[in-house]
């Protein structure tokens, strides 16, 4: 059976990232303010969560909420967080940097990709902030983004969410190939990701299940909403063993018979 998709969470206390873990999840992205759309966690938060998350952690690379467009000092502030992230054993960084006029920053998003590495960089939805209307605005969008060095694209498809960005989502994943790897996101819950799923044929997802984040009490609940989601990939994964059981000769599927049989 072929391995289920992946399925990101993103958390903003170590209590949430460590009932993600629990819950069946391949990735947490740590941030604080979620509210707002994530800011750089602390130093301190990051070195907590690597003592104790035993999946990969992305840390949210961003030093204020609002836009994204950066001062230099901001992206000076930038450059020290990635570093912070890289001395706390963090396995990738998120970050997004636009022009004035909205278009994705390919030279100063390009500089941040080659300060983190080894380490992977996810573009974030910054991607989805311009309005544009035309399919090969996104198209182009998408080849600036890949031009960055990124490995991987949050987006909800310029929608408010993944489930109504589900066509560009899918036009994007299949422009992309194996040039970059796209997560949906955006409001992905157990009631619409198996159909984002299978319109998109994305390989990886995002979620924050915001509903279920809103207190420490509510951490089993969240832990459960993470399982809930894994869930999901999984019976898409056998769904798709199945199809492709049925499609294969019968002939190959039948057992060899043992040598005293043949005689």
């Amino acid at each position: 059976m072929p391995s289920r998709a992946l399925l990101e969470i993103s958390v903003e206390t170590l209590d949430a990232a460590m009932a993600a873990m629990r819950g069946g999840a391949d990735r947490v992205e740590l941030c604080q303010n979620l509210a707002a759309g994530g800011v750089t966690p602390t130093a301190a938060m990051m070195r907590a969560a690597r003592r104790q998350i035993a999946i990969p952690i992305f840390a949210m690379i961003r030093p204020r909420a609002g836009d994204f467009c950066y001062s230099p000092a901001e992206l000076e502030q930038m450059k020290r967080q990635i570093e912070l992230a890289r001395k706390a054993r963090m396995d990738g960084v998120v970050f997004g940097i636009l022009t004035r006029s909205g278009g994705v920053d390919i030279k100063r998003s390009a500089q941040l990709v080659e300060l983190a590495k080894p380490l992977p960089v996810t573009f974030h939805r910054a991607f989805d902030e311009r309005d544009g209307r035309r399919q090969s605005e996104w198209l182009n969008r998408l080849e600036d983004v890949i031009s960055t060095g990124a490995t991987r694209l949050l987006t909800s498809g310029g929608r408010r969410t993944a489930e109504e960005g589900c066509p560009r989502i899918a036009r994007l994943v299949s422009q992309a190939s194996d040039r970059i790897t796209l997560l949906p996101a955006g409001a992905i819950r157990q009631e619409n990701l198996a159909s984002i799923a299978k319109k998109t044929r994305a390989r990886e997802f995002h979620s924050g299940l915001s509903k279920l984040r809103t207190s420490r009490r509510k951490n089993h609940e969240f832990e459960a909403g993470v399982r809930e989601l894994a869930r999901v990939l999984e019976e898409i994964a056998r769904e798709v063993a199945g199809t492709a059981d049925r499609r294969q000769p019968e002939e190959e599927r039948m057992p060899s018979l043992p040598r005293s049989a043949r005689r």
